[in-house]
């Protein structure tokens, strides 16, 4: 007989999921992006949501389908060429830019507004990061300490901040950023690269699959089942916040705020004073922490299954020390570096995610993944150059290329023409 999980464990994997994604960027991008579009703010959310929850549920359902992380979605690479686009998806998600990210968002919003020199920076990141080591060096514990405790108090704590936000009266909408608006969707989907989700979405799947074989769930469809119902209720999540946040950034922006960290402490000192500081602190310090721990996990699952020499612990330790290191960057220094990175580094994750979900109707698969993944890098590397600042003037002729979206349509038209050509081949192979 199949084992199966209890009503209470599925919605404990779902709010592990949530919780995970649920980090420092997913906070201080949306107020700052609604701040910005202003009387735009509505197609620049769709559009934020369309990278920000869309493409983390396609990421959760291409590791379903699948069957594991991005190892079994690059297996029809040369080995060498997986393992580096894997290295480098879980380096940028892991100890170079999101799990650094998540202390320096909580230390920034949850410490300094009271007195950040009570608890230096470099101490708290210890500290931090000290937490976050210890539970993740027991991932078979992660679906209970975090699903089924620390989640739900993060929820009560946002819903109670976002029917805030949406009955609160007397904010002031600020003016439309040029670039909001010209194009109000297209930036909001670029927006939603910085939450890192879609990344995020392919660790966290390999994640929650080992979580469920500790669980004693081994059959592949029951795998794929409780995965996907995780995405739904994760994804649910994430539109519920990344809406209250867009929405109180759109009516309660601050004028030359460098981040929506601000607009967000202003906004809760404001209405709630003292009582909702120490409540947004521990929101936030819940929030980035369940995030910490997921990314110090799956890193260093990943990073053990390439090593002979070194276990799942010891790679807990290294990435830690890292993150910690890197935590001590400005929040404002760490974004900047990191723009230029995602914007590369998205195309290949969005068009592997693609390739995974629609591989069925393509029959020359091998050829079919190493020329998506060839485009999309190639394009990659020109977006993120030229968010690096670099002038490439000369490729301006590239459709959407001054939205930022060169490589959308490139990689869509070799997606299809591998479609229609492998359902024209099952056509003639069934004729036969």
């Amino acid at each position: 007989m199949t084992k199966q999980l209890t009503k209470a464990d599925i919605f404990g994997l779902g709010f592990m999921t949530f919780a995970f994604f649920l980090g420092a960027g997913n906070i201080i991008f949306p107020p700052k992006a609604g701040m910005l579009a202003g009387s735009e703010a509505l197609p620049a959310m769709l559009g934020f949501l369309c990278t920000a929850v869309g493409l983390p549920l396609f990421g959760l359902f291409a590791v379903a389908k699948a069957g594991g992380g991005i190892s079994n979605m690059t297996r029809l690479l040369p080995p060498a060429i997986g393992i580096a686009i894997s290295v480098a998806i879980f380096i940028i998600i892991g100890p170079l830019i999101a799990a650094p990210r998540t202390a320096l968002v909580a230390y920034e919003l949850g410490i300094q507004p009271f007195d950040g020199s009570l608890l230096p920076q470099w101490l708290y990141s210890l500290v931090f990061f000290a937490i976050a080591t210890l539970l993740a060096l027991f991932p078979g514990k992660l679906m209970d300490s975090i699903g089924k405790i620390l989640t739900p108090m993060l929820i009560l704590l946002l819903a109670v901040l976002a029917v805030s936000v949406l009955f609160a009266q007397g904010g002031t909408v600020q003016p439309t950023d040029p670039a909001y608006a010209a194009s109000p969707f297209t930036k909001g989907v670029l927006d939603g690269y910085n939450t890192m989700d879609a990344l995020a979405s392919i660790m966290f799947g390999m994640l929650i699959i080992d979580l469920l074989r500790k669980k004693g769930i081994t059959d592949f469809q029951q795998q794929s089942r409780y995965l996907a119902i995780s995405a739904v209720i994760a994804a649910a999540g994430l539109a519920f916040v990344y809406i209250s946040l867009f929405v109180l950034g759109a009516n309660f922006g601050i004028a030359g705020t460098s981040n929506g960290g601000e607009i967000l402490v202003h906004y809760v000192q404001d209405k709630f004073g003292l009582v909702g500081m120490i409540t947004l602190a521990g929101v936030i310090t819940l929030a980035c922490l369940t995030t910490a721990v997921g990314l110090l996990s799956a890193c260093s699952d990943y990073f053990s299954s390439l090593s002979k020499h070194l276990s799942y612990a010891h790679f807990v330790l290294i990435n830690a020390v890292f993150c910690m290191m890197m935590a001590n960057l400005e929040l404002g220094v760490l974004i900047e570096l990191s723009i230029p990175v995602l914007v590369a580094v998205y195309p290949i994750a969005i068009a592997l995610i693609l390739y995974t979900l629609y591989s069925p109707q393509i029959t020359n698969k091998k050829p079919a993944l190493i020329s998506i993944l060839t485009v999309a890098t190639l394009f990659g590397v020109i977006e993120g150059i030229k968010a690096a600042g670099v002038a490439l003037d000369f490729l301006s002729f590239l459709p959407l290329y001054e939205q930022g979206l060169a490589w959308l349509l490139p990689v869509m038209s070799i997606q299809l023409l591998f479609m229609v050509t492998g359902k024209a081949t099952r056509r003639e192979g069934a004729s036969l």
